[in-house]
Protein backbone atom coordinates (compact mmCIF):
# COMPACT_ATOMS: atom_id res chain seq x y z
CA UNK A 1 0.00 0.00 0.00
CA UNK A 2 0.97 3.53 -0.88
CA UNK A 3 2.26 5.53 2.62
CA UNK A 4 -0.23 7.94 1.73
CA UNK A 5 -3.78 8.03 2.14
CA UNK A 6 -5.82 9.76 -0.82
CA UNK A 7 -6.84 12.75 0.68
CA UNK A 8 -3.26 13.39 1.68
CA UNK A 9 -1.47 12.66 -1.16
CA UNK A 10 -0.34 16.01 -3.34
CA UNK A 11 -0.10 14.99 -6.97
CA UNK A 12 1.09 16.96 -10.09
CA UNK A 13 0.46 16.71 -13.30
CA UNK A 14 2.76 18.28 -15.75
CA UNK A 15 1.17 19.02 -19.52
CA UNK A 16 -2.77 19.83 -19.64
CA UNK A 17 -2.74 18.82 -23.54
CA UNK A 18 -5.88 16.87 -24.56
CA UNK A 19 -4.25 13.44 -22.36
CA UNK A 20 -2.67 15.71 -19.50
CA UNK A 21 -5.85 17.69 -18.99
CA UNK A 22 -8.24 14.83 -19.15
CA UNK A 23 -6.12 12.45 -16.36
CA UNK A 24 -5.44 15.38 -14.35
CA UNK A 25 -9.37 15.70 -14.47
CA UNK A 26 -9.82 12.26 -13.50
CA UNK A 27 -8.09 12.25 -10.93
CA UNK A 28 -9.88 14.97 -9.12
CA UNK A 29 -13.01 13.59 -9.78
CA UNK A 30 -11.91 10.04 -8.09
CA UNK A 31 -11.23 12.70 -4.80
CA UNK A 32 -7.32 13.30 -5.24
CA UNK A 33 -5.95 16.66 -4.75
CA UNK A 34 -4.32 17.89 -7.78
CA UNK A 35 -2.42 20.75 -9.05
CA UNK A 36 -1.93 20.89 -12.81
CA UNK A 37 1.34 22.39 -14.36
CA UNK A 38 1.22 23.80 -18.19
CA UNK A 39 2.38 26.73 -20.05
CA UNK A 40 -0.38 27.53 -21.46
CA UNK A 41 -2.42 30.13 -19.33
CA UNK A 42 -5.66 28.85 -20.74
CA UNK A 43 -5.06 25.33 -20.05
CA UNK A 44 -4.11 26.32 -16.52
CA UNK A 45 -7.37 28.50 -15.98
CA UNK A 46 -9.71 25.67 -17.32
CA UNK A 47 -8.02 23.07 -15.12
CA UNK A 48 -8.81 25.48 -12.36
CA UNK A 49 -12.47 26.07 -13.33
CA UNK A 50 -12.57 21.89 -13.62
CA UNK A 51 -11.92 22.32 -9.28
CA UNK A 52 -7.99 21.83 -9.43
CA UNK A 53 -5.27 24.42 -8.25
CA UNK A 54 -2.45 25.02 -11.26
CA UNK A 55 0.66 26.64 -11.23
CA UNK A 56 3.07 27.74 -14.35
CA UNK A 57 6.60 26.02 -13.82
CA UNK A 58 7.14 22.36 -12.68
CA UNK A 59 9.46 24.09 -9.51
CA UNK A 60 6.13 25.13 -7.96
CA UNK A 61 5.31 21.10 -7.92
CA UNK A 62 7.88 20.36 -5.02
CA UNK A 63 5.36 19.57 -2.66
CA UNK A 64 3.75 16.46 -5.02
CA UNK A 65 4.55 13.25 -3.77
CA UNK A 66 3.66 11.97 -7.30
CA UNK A 67 4.39 13.80 -10.58
CA UNK A 68 2.67 12.36 -13.96
CA UNK A 69 4.72 13.96 -16.59
CA UNK A 70 2.19 14.28 -19.81
CA UNK A 71 4.20 16.23 -22.30
CA UNK A 72 5.18 15.39 -26.12
CA UNK A 73 8.97 14.29 -26.05
CA UNK A 74 11.60 12.83 -24.29
CA UNK A 75 13.33 16.56 -24.71
CA UNK A 76 10.26 17.96 -22.92
CA UNK A 77 10.39 14.92 -20.43
CA UNK A 78 14.09 16.22 -19.86
CA UNK A 79 13.21 19.91 -19.56
CA UNK A 80 10.57 19.83 -16.83
CA UNK A 81 12.59 17.42 -14.81
CA UNK A 82 16.02 18.79 -15.38
CA UNK A 83 15.88 22.30 -16.60
CA UNK A 84 16.36 25.79 -15.35
CA UNK A 85 13.14 25.15 -14.09
CA UNK A 86 12.64 21.66 -13.61
CA UNK A 87 11.51 20.02 -10.67
CA UNK A 88 13.37 16.85 -9.69
CA UNK A 89 15.92 18.70 -7.83
CA UNK A 90 13.25 19.84 -5.76
CA UNK A 91 11.22 16.97 -5.08
CA UNK A 92 11.62 15.41 -1.46
CA UNK A 93 13.31 12.01 -1.63
CA UNK A 94 11.38 8.88 -2.10
CA UNK A 95 8.75 10.88 -4.49
CA UNK A 96 7.63 9.26 -7.74
CA UNK A 97 7.70 10.15 -11.26
CA UNK A 98 5.07 8.49 -13.38
CA UNK A 99 6.60 9.31 -17.25
CA UNK A 100 3.68 9.06 -19.54
CA UNK A 101 5.07 9.93 -22.68
CA UNK A 102 5.86 8.08 -25.51
CA UNK A 103 9.80 8.14 -25.71
CA UNK A 104 12.29 5.78 -26.84
CA UNK A 105 12.89 3.02 -24.69
CA UNK A 106 16.42 3.72 -24.30
CA UNK A 107 15.27 7.18 -22.97
CA UNK A 108 13.19 5.17 -20.11
CA UNK A 109 15.62 3.23 -18.91
CA UNK A 110 18.71 6.90 -18.91
CA UNK A 111 15.83 8.68 -16.95
CA UNK A 112 15.66 5.85 -14.42
CA UNK A 113 19.30 5.67 -14.11
CA UNK A 114 18.98 9.71 -13.34
CA UNK A 115 16.26 10.08 -10.78
CA UNK A 116 17.40 6.91 -8.78
CA UNK A 117 20.59 8.74 -8.22
CA UNK A 118 18.65 12.39 -7.07
CA UNK A 119 16.84 9.27 -4.91
CA UNK A 120 13.98 9.45 -6.53
CA UNK A 121 11.45 6.76 -7.91
CA UNK A 122 10.17 6.29 -11.66
CA UNK A 123 7.64 4.08 -13.12
CA UNK A 124 8.06 3.92 -17.04
CA UNK A 125 3.89 4.41 -17.85
CA UNK A 126 2.70 5.70 -21.42
CA UNK A 127 -0.75 5.67 -21.58
CA UNK A 128 -3.12 4.47 -24.17
CA UNK A 129 -7.29 5.16 -25.04
CA UNK A 130 -7.39 8.72 -25.84
CA UNK A 131 -8.53 12.10 -24.66
CA UNK A 132 -12.13 10.68 -23.74
CA UNK A 133 -11.02 7.54 -21.94
CA UNK A 134 -8.24 9.98 -20.13
CA UNK A 135 -11.30 11.82 -18.97
CA UNK A 136 -13.19 9.27 -17.90
CA UNK A 137 -10.14 7.60 -16.20
CA UNK A 138 -10.34 4.73 -18.23
CA UNK A 139 -7.03 4.63 -20.01
CA UNK A 140 -4.45 1.54 -20.56
CA UNK A 141 -0.71 1.61 -18.83
CA UNK A 142 1.99 -0.21 -20.29
CA UNK A 143 4.26 0.34 -17.01
CA UNK A 144 7.29 -1.08 -15.37
CA UNK A 145 9.13 -0.32 -12.68
CA UNK A 146 9.87 -0.89 -9.28
CA UNK A 147 7.05 -3.15 -6.79
CA UNK A 148 7.53 0.51 -4.47
CA UNK A 149 6.80 2.30 -7.19
CA UNK A 150 3.70 0.82 -8.18
CA UNK A 151 2.60 0.23 -5.00
CA UNK A 152 3.53 4.44 -4.17
CA UNK A 153 1.71 4.79 -7.83
CA UNK A 154 -1.45 2.64 -6.33
CA UNK A 155 -4.60 5.14 -5.95
CA UNK A 156 -3.28 7.33 -8.71
CA UNK A 157 -3.30 4.25 -11.32
CA UNK A 158 -6.47 3.34 -9.56
CA UNK A 159 -8.17 7.20 -10.48
CA UNK A 160 -6.72 7.30 -14.10
CA UNK A 161 -7.24 3.51 -15.52
CA UNK A 162 -9.39 0.87 -16.58
CA UNK A 163 -5.96 -1.52 -17.03
CA UNK A 164 -2.81 -1.19 -15.72
CA UNK A 165 -0.13 -3.16 -17.61
CA UNK A 166 2.94 -4.13 -14.92
CA UNK A 167 5.48 -5.04 -17.57
CA UNK A 168 8.42 -5.28 -15.56
CA UNK A 169 10.62 -4.17 -12.48
CA UNK A 170 12.42 -1.27 -14.80
CA UNK A 171 11.93 1.27 -16.82
CA UNK A 172 11.79 1.24 -20.43
CA UNK A 173 9.60 -2.39 -20.84
CA UNK A 174 6.78 -0.10 -20.74
CA UNK A 175 8.35 2.50 -23.49
CA UNK A 176 9.12 -0.84 -25.26
CA UNK A 177 5.09 -1.69 -25.27
CA UNK A 178 4.08 1.52 -26.54
CA UNK A 179 6.61 1.69 -29.20
CA UNK A 180 4.67 -1.51 -30.63
CA UNK A 181 1.54 0.24 -30.07
CA UNK A 182 2.39 3.61 -31.59
CA UNK A 183 3.33 1.29 -34.65
CA UNK A 184 0.29 -0.16 -35.07
CA UNK A 185 -1.45 3.13 -34.80
CA UNK A 186 0.47 5.03 -36.78
CA UNK A 187 0.07 2.44 -39.74
CA UNK A 188 -3.44 1.77 -39.07
CA UNK A 189 -4.21 5.41 -39.45
CA UNK A 190 -2.06 6.03 -42.44
CA UNK A 191 -3.66 3.06 -44.02
CA UNK A 192 -7.09 4.62 -43.15
CA UNK A 193 -6.58 7.08 -45.11
CA UNK A 194 -5.28 5.33 -48.24
CA UNK A 195 -8.18 3.06 -47.91
CA UNK A 196 -10.56 6.31 -48.04
CA UNK A 197 -8.26 7.96 -50.68
CA UNK A 198 -8.81 4.99 -53.06
CA UNK A 199 -12.84 5.14 -52.20
CA UNK A 200 -12.84 8.00 -53.39
CA UNK A 201 -11.08 8.00 -56.06
CA UNK A 202 -12.72 5.15 -57.24
CA UNK A 203 -16.01 7.12 -56.91
CA UNK A 204 -17.61 5.82 -54.01
CA UNK A 205 -19.60 7.47 -51.31
CA UNK A 206 -16.87 7.89 -48.54
CA UNK A 207 -20.02 7.18 -46.11
CA UNK A 208 -21.14 4.15 -47.09
CA UNK A 209 -17.08 3.30 -46.96
CA UNK A 210 -16.94 3.71 -43.71
CA UNK A 211 -20.26 1.94 -43.07
CA UNK A 212 -19.24 -1.37 -44.82
CA UNK A 213 -15.57 -1.40 -43.41
CA UNK A 214 -16.86 -0.92 -39.64
CA UNK A 215 -19.35 -4.03 -40.50
CA UNK A 216 -16.42 -5.86 -42.47
CA UNK A 217 -13.12 -7.50 -41.74
CA UNK A 218 -10.49 -4.59 -42.56
CA UNK A 219 -11.83 -2.49 -40.10
CA UNK A 220 -10.09 -1.29 -37.64
CA UNK A 221 -9.85 0.19 -34.56
CA UNK A 222 -8.41 3.61 -36.00
CA UNK A 223 -10.27 3.55 -39.09
CA UNK A 224 -13.96 3.32 -37.10
CA UNK A 225 -12.25 6.14 -34.51
CA UNK A 226 -10.57 8.18 -37.24
CA UNK A 227 -12.38 8.38 -40.22
CA UNK A 228 -15.26 10.27 -39.18
CA UNK A 229 -12.89 13.04 -38.51
CA UNK A 230 -12.62 12.86 -42.21
CA UNK A 231 -16.22 12.67 -42.98
CA UNK A 232 -17.10 15.21 -40.78
CA UNK A 233 -14.32 17.69 -42.51
CA UNK A 234 -13.25 18.14 -38.90
CA UNK A 235 -9.88 18.30 -38.58
CA UNK A 236 -9.49 19.94 -35.14
CA UNK A 237 -6.35 18.14 -33.50
CA UNK A 238 -7.26 15.39 -30.86
CA UNK A 239 -3.71 13.97 -31.62
CA UNK A 240 -1.81 16.14 -34.49
CA UNK A 241 0.16 14.73 -37.40
CA UNK A 242 3.04 16.00 -35.80
CA UNK A 243 3.01 12.79 -32.69
CA UNK A 244 2.90 10.46 -34.84
CA UNK A 245 6.26 11.66 -36.91
CA UNK A 246 7.71 11.74 -33.75
CA UNK A 247 6.71 8.24 -33.00
CA UNK A 248 7.35 6.76 -35.72
CA UNK A 249 10.79 8.25 -35.64
CA UNK A 250 11.61 6.68 -32.55
CA UNK A 251 9.80 3.20 -34.01
CA UNK A 252 12.58 3.76 -37.10
CA UNK A 253 15.30 4.75 -34.56
CA UNK A 254 14.70 1.91 -32.07
CA UNK A 255 14.91 -0.06 -35.30
CA UNK A 256 17.49 0.86 -36.48
CA UNK A 257 19.39 0.49 -32.58
CA UNK A 258 18.41 -3.21 -32.79
CA UNK A 259 18.85 -3.75 -36.35
CA UNK A 260 15.35 -4.86 -37.63
CA UNK A 261 13.71 -3.47 -40.62
CA UNK A 262 10.13 -1.90 -39.95
CA UNK A 263 9.58 -1.05 -44.04
CA UNK A 264 5.42 -0.33 -42.82
CA UNK A 265 5.99 1.76 -40.22
CA UNK A 266 8.13 3.57 -42.67
CA UNK A 267 6.01 4.18 -45.01
CA UNK A 268 3.72 5.73 -42.84
CA UNK A 269 6.46 7.56 -41.58
CA UNK A 270 7.08 9.14 -44.99
CA UNK A 271 2.78 10.23 -45.16
CA UNK A 272 2.93 11.60 -41.84
CA UNK A 273 5.96 13.66 -42.70
CA UNK A 274 4.47 14.46 -45.96
CA UNK A 275 2.05 15.85 -44.09
CA UNK A 276 3.54 17.29 -41.47
CA UNK A 277 5.90 19.30 -44.72
CA UNK A 278 1.97 20.58 -46.27
CA UNK A 279 1.51 22.34 -43.42
CA UNK A 280 -0.41 20.32 -41.76
CA UNK A 281 1.77 19.20 -38.59
CA UNK A 282 -0.87 20.57 -35.95
CA UNK A 283 -3.66 19.21 -37.95
CA UNK A 284 -5.57 16.25 -36.48
CA UNK A 285 -3.60 13.19 -37.62
CA UNK A 286 -6.68 12.38 -39.79
CA UNK A 287 -5.58 14.74 -41.86
CA UNK A 288 -2.54 12.36 -43.66
CA UNK A 289 -5.27 12.02 -45.90
CA UNK A 290 -5.03 15.92 -47.52
CA UNK A 291 -1.11 13.95 -48.60
CA UNK A 292 -3.83 12.00 -51.37
CA UNK A 293 -5.66 15.38 -51.69
CA UNK A 294 -2.98 17.35 -53.02
CA UNK A 295 -1.28 14.30 -54.77
CA UNK A 296 -4.34 12.96 -56.80
CA UNK A 297 -7.14 15.48 -56.49
CA UNK A 298 -9.72 14.21 -54.67
CA UNK A 299 -12.84 15.85 -53.16
CA UNK A 300 -12.76 15.64 -49.60
CA UNK A 301 -15.61 16.01 -47.31
CA UNK A 302 -15.84 19.97 -46.16
CA UNK A 303 -16.53 21.30 -42.61
CA UNK A 304 -19.90 22.74 -42.74
CA UNK A 305 -18.23 26.14 -41.41
CA UNK A 306 -15.40 25.48 -44.30
CA UNK A 307 -15.02 28.09 -46.67
CA UNK A 308 -12.21 27.20 -48.24
CA UNK A 309 -13.26 23.75 -50.47
CA UNK A 310 -11.13 21.54 -51.58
Amino acid sequence: MSQHDKPSLQVGVIGLGAMGMGTATALLQQGLAVTGCDISAEARQAFVAAGGKSVATPAELAHCHILLVVVVNGAQVDEVLFGVQGVAGQLAPGSLIMQCATVAPSHAKQLGDRLTAEGLMLLDAPISGGAAKAKSGELSVMASGTPEAFSYAQPVLDAMAAKVYRLGDVPGVGSSMKLVNQLLAGVHIATAAEAMALGIRMGLDPEVVYEVITHSAGNSWMFENRVPHILSGDYTPLSAVDIFVKDLNIVHQTGRELALATPVASSALQQFTAASGAGLGREDDSAVIKVYQRLSGITLPEAANDAEGA
